[in-house]
């Protein structure tokens, strides 16, 4: 549909009833106007699958590797097929927009929300994701773009200020968000985020470079509750702010439109977006039936397999793998994770799938009736494994421990032990208290042993006696 088509439609609604296009629904949808054939529209977290509009163990989605795991693919056809599997299941559970792809950096090895990024690169990533909007919008499903721009962190994230030079935002944080506009994405999400002092949702930069310069004709939608000013974003070349029916838009902005404050043809390119959209979905009528299967292909579990090997690298194989089944007796799997995987990250690209095979359970069905399979936890995760169950070398004068100086009693200012892994020396008291003032806490675990990293040095929890003390100058290797 045209521009002058959309236009007519534009010209039949009052300003109240343009201004309420411009705000959710409910939390997934937007608002529907039956007087011009515009259906609402269903929208839901996608970055690892398509959850739909509510939180339900018994509605089910598959599961797709973490976008992490698909930047280590270096496959656009295969993202690309991945994108199909998200438009199927779109199709499936009734969602015309898919908020996927996450085109945000791993700028920092302690971001919250890697797990939702394809990678560090600009680059990779914006050819990632441009795979996958491809992929999601051949089948007739919207894809978003998000989160523009700079929402790198989760550290204070809904009011962290971003300051960029012009040239680092075009070379590194806007560079795959252009691609993707290059791609075709039909939305682009504005984060919670400022940079160069002003929040996303009123940035200066919604238009140039995104609708201006790169000629983006699509909704920029905003992220949930980003969206807390009424002038300001309504001036912006923001669209659509989410979610509903309550926003600072509404009533607040037909007052601003009506006192001049805000221009209504402003609010006209906002609908005009909005409808395009609609007409890209098949939402305005005559209302296109879906160009998706509603159930997914038989090839859905060998195209997942597929991309879980795609997307592991292997660092180094010295002439072991591939394993040969036919000359195995027996494999040991070691790991809690070989059990228990962590098969996902958790907020929006959290979602409930039908299916885990763990990876205990996938070795023992390749290998059931060739080779005996056993299992072994290991340490427990968050904890690094024992020291080595030998006596520590007292070496002094290159960091080592030292033994107490002559003189010196328990508990002496200038005390340092180490434990012995096999247990107290013979006649050994009960363990001191720590030299450095700190606090007496209860003997380790009899199954751990572990080194912890405290304020003045390292300390080493043993199996068999209580903590030792510690101080700055002795060092456990």
């Amino acid at each position: 549909m045209n521009d002058e088509a959309l236009d007519r439609l534009i010209g039949k609604l009052s300003l109240e009833q343009k201004v309420r296009l411009l705000t959710g629904a409910t939390t997934w949808r937007t608002a529907g106007e039956a007087g011009i054939g515009l259906r609402e529209m269903v929208a839901s977290d996608g970055p690892a699958g398509v959850r739909g509009e509510a939180w339900d163990e018994r509605l089910t989605s598959t599961l797709l590797p973490s976008a992490s795991a698909l930047g280590a693919m270096w496959d656009e056809e295969l993202v690309e097929r991945l994108g199909g599997l998200l438009a199927t299941e779109a199709a499936r559970k009734g969602v015309d927009v898919v908020l996927a792809p996450t085109l945000n950096l791993h700028r920092s090895p302690l971001g919250g929300r890697h797990f939702e990024c394809f990678s560090e690169d600009p680059e990779l990533t914006g050819r990632t994701g441009a795979a996958l909007i491809r992929g999601i919008q051949a089948l007739g499903v919207a894809a978003t773009a998000k989160h523009y721009v700079g929402n790198d962190s989760e550290t204070d994230r809904l009011t962290v200020d971003v300051r960029a030079s012009g040239r680092t935002l075009r070379e590194v944080y806007l560079a795959p968000f252009e691609v993707a506009v290059e791609a075709g994405v039909w939305l682009v999400m504005a984060g919670y985020n400022a940079v160069g002092g002003t929040t996303m949702t009123a940035s200066p930069l919604l238009a140039e470079p995104l609708k201006g310069e790169w000629g983006f004709d699509g909704v920029v939608v905003s992220d949930w509750a980003a969206v807390r000013t009424t002038e300001e974003t309504g001036r912006a070349a923001l669209d659509l702010a989410m979610p509903g029916p309550d926003s600072p838009w509404g009533a607040s902005l037909v007052r601003a439109v009506k006192d001049g404050l805000v221009a209504e043809e402003t609010v006209d390119g906002k609908v005009r977006q909005l409808l395009r959209l609609a007409d890209r979905v098949g939402a305005l009528e005559p209302h296109r039936p879906r160009r998706v299967p509603v159930a997914a292909s038989r090839g859905t579990r060998a195209l997942l397999r597929r991309a879980v090997g795609a997307g592991s690298v292997l660092l180094r194989n010295s002439a072991v793998l591939p394993l040969d089944p036919a000359g195995l007796s027996t494999v040991a799997v070691v790991g809690v994770h070989a059990v228990s995987p962590r098969v996902q990250g958790g907020g929006s690209a959290g979602v409930f799938c039908s299916d885990v095979v763990t990876p205990l359970a996938g070795v023992r069905a390749l290998l059931r009736g060739r080779a005996r399979v056993v299992y072994e936890p290991g340490p427990a995760p968050g904890f690094p494994p024992a020291p080595p169950r030998h006596r520590p070398v007292h070496r002094p004068g290159i960091g080592c421990p030292r033994r107490a100086p002559a003189g010196a009693g328990r508990g002496g200012a200038g005390a340092v032990r180490a434990a012995p892994a096999l247990g107290p020396a013979a006649g050994a008291g009960p363990a001191p208290g720590r030299a450095d003032g700190g606090d007496r806490r209860g003997a380790a675990s009899p199954s751990v042993g572990r080194v912890d990293v405290r304020g003045r040095g390292l300390r080493t929890h043993d199996a068999h006696r209580r903590r030792p003390r510690a101080s700055g100058r002795g060092v456990l290797r």
